[in-house]
């Protein structure tokens, strides 16, 4: 594996998610950073996240025998060394070049999935080809149904067996930082720009040395970050359900009603989101629609989760009030930046042991234990 983020330190160990951010905060130009760092608006929703799972406390048990614990977890059929994996991210290279395939090599390395965007700086393919039958593909529906078909027929030649539709982007949220900093997709330089860029020539001459990254799987039209996706309604859920022969799981989901009508038109599990306080900053926070939408679908049908996660405590949070799969975006891209491949693995090691420590502190063995008896004030 490639990694462009050299280093004298290759051997420092993963404390926490906050000090790699700091570390890919100082490696970034500040506009890169500000695109993966950022939310929508005042930055409310985002904010919002981390203060709802930070007020959520898990119940120290003392005495069980959690001598021997297992995280392995099944979700749709599938065994899983980790209850949580990689969210879909856009344009992920602008992190340093060979994200994707970085992220691709550790899901398969350490058995979890990762979603690789329609929006990916790499192609589909490629991504599918790395990180094995741990892929999974997200859809995007912009304003031609037919090219979504063309990326689905794609995924499914390409040997995808899970498809995740993003229905949270009607509209591209505003999102202030990037407004500021004059961000855009292809990536345009401003005098001020390049000024910044020569203080990070890491980042700078390794992205030089691969070229700009860009979303590739929209060919000559291009990609329009801003562009609707509204074409991402009932009916053509309903179609895809139809055509879509393998599991399909409808991402962006923060409200119950809304939950129980894509359950009955057939979809395979449900992803709460708020898309990482990405899009409405008046959105609650995910954690709380989480409780929500499982007690509306009651405890079998099969729940995503993701938004400010990261801690293995959030992780063990999200499975208490009822997700059966944890996921995280923003933790990866920082620590591509931060390290490249070697990062993203110690990343995942780290949040493995941490949510195996939290297990023990509250008598947990298994996955399946992490219920809502575990919450202190539940």
């Amino acid at each position: 594996m490639k990694d462009w983020s050299f280093s004298l330190r290759r051997n420092r160990p993963f404390v926490s998610v906050e000090d790699v951010r700091l570390r890919a905060q100082r490696r970034l130009p500040r506009m890169i950073f500000d695109v993966i760092d950022g939310g929508a608006g005042n930055e409310a929703a985002l904010t919002g996240n981390r203060a709802a799972l930070d007020a959520i406390a898990l119940l120290p048990r003392v005495m069980a025998d959690i001598r021997t614990r297992s995280a392995i977890t099944n979700f749709l059929g599938t065994e899983y060394d980790l209850p949580f994996g990689i969210a879909p991210m856009g344009t992920c290279n602008l992190a340093g070049p060979w994200t994707d395939l970085a992220l691709a090599q550790v899901a398969r390395e350490r058995q979890l999935p990762m979603t690789v965007s329609s929006a990916s700086s790499t192609s589909m393919e490629e991504i599918r080809e790395a990180a094995g039958q741990r892929a999974w593909f997200q859809l995007y529906v912009g304003g031609s149904v037919d090219q979504a078909i063309r990326l689905v027929d794609r995924a499914e030649n390409a040997g995808y067996d899970v498809l995740v539709l993003t229905v949270d982007v009607p509209q591209v949220g505003r999102r202030y930082r990037d407004m500021r900093n004059g961000f855009t997709i292809p990536l345009r330089l401003s005098p001020g720009h390049l000024a910044n860029y020569t203080l990070h020539p890491r980042w700078t001459i390794a992205t030089a040395l691969a070229g700009a990254p860009r979303p590739v799987h929209y060919g000559e039209h291009g990609f329009d970050r801003s562009a609707s996706r509204a074409a991402a309604d009932w009916a053509f859920l309903q179609m895809l359900r139809e055509r879509w022969r393998g599991n399909l799981i409808v991402k962006g989901v923060m409200c119950a009603e809304d939950a129980l009508r894509i359950r009955n038109l057939g979809a395979d599990a449900i992803w709460v989101s708020n898309h990482g306080g990405r899009q409405l900053d008046a959105a609650p926070a995910a954690i709380t629609a989480l409780g929500r939408i499982r007690d509306a679908l009651g405890p079998e049908y099969p729940l995503c989760f993701d938004s400010g996660v990261r801690t293995g405590s959030d992780i063990a949070r999200a499975l208490a009030i009822g997700a059966d799969f944890v996921m995280l975006g923003r933790p990866f891209l920082f620590a591509s930046a931060a390290g490249g491949y070697r990062e993203i693995r110690a990343m995942v090691d780290g949040l493995a042991s941490e949510l195996d420590t939290v297990m023990a502190q509250i008598g947990a063995n298994t996955v399946a234990g992490v219920e809502r008896h575990v919450l202190a004030c539940d």
